[in-house]
């Protein structure tokens, strides 16, 4: 099964870059608790605040643009930060001088023309729920968590919106379904 990316939008500048003596860092919001992504017209998810706190303690890789040859930090190793606090998941990356790769994105995220991320991970616990206007909101409330990534065009995957918009065109047809049925019952009672 190929794991769920999100993508999230900068909040407060998005990521900086931070010297602390010869080390280098890239910091930021992966995840923001409650920040909705719509999906299509009248459905919409949200990451529900907890949903990564059972997973920090897996290996996680920071990577640029989900590409799994371009790893920036892993917290196995000590190069990668995460912690969930009421905002949402935040990381620091400790950025490898020697790593020209990473040298030249944290030069592009100090200059601000890198400034988004995302996040690949697989669903473990969610809600849905339906709206008084009918609209459909999915919260997820656990995640497994693969990796983190900086990006430069985020873009929510389509297999992801794909498989969120069957899910949700099965459940939809699965209610009219139980609706017709129960309508059908109802009738061949009242007569």
């Amino acid at each position: 099964m190929k794991p769920e990316q999100r993508t999230m939008l900068p909040i407060s500048g998005g990521f900086m870059t931070r010297e602390d003596g010869d080390t280098l860092h890239i910091e930021g919001y992966f995840s923001v608790f409650n920040s909705p992504y719509h999906i299509m017209e009248g459905v919409r998810e949200k990451i529900a605040p907890g949903a990564f706190s059972e997973t920090l303690g897996e290996d996680i890789r920071a990577l640029t643009n989900h590409d799994t040859t371009l790893v920036l930090g892993r917290n196995k190793s000590g190069t990668l930060e995460l912690r969930e606090d009421s905002n949402g998941l935040w990381g620091s990356v400790r950025i490898n001088r020697d790593d020209q790769d990473a040298m030249n994105l944290y030069r592009r995220v100090q200059r601000g023309d890198v400034d988004q991320c995302s996040f690949g991970f697989f669903v473990e616990s969610e809600r849905r729920d339906v709206l008084p206007d009918g609209s459909v909101e999915y919260i997820i409330e656990k995640v497994r968590l693969l990796e983190v990534s900086v990006v430069t065009f985020p873009a929510y995957e389509e297999t992801s919106v794909n498989a969120r918009r069957r899910q949700e065109d099965d459940i939809r047809r699965r209610l009219l379904e139980e609706e017709r049925i129960a309508l059908r019952q109802k009738l061949k009672g009242d007569r």
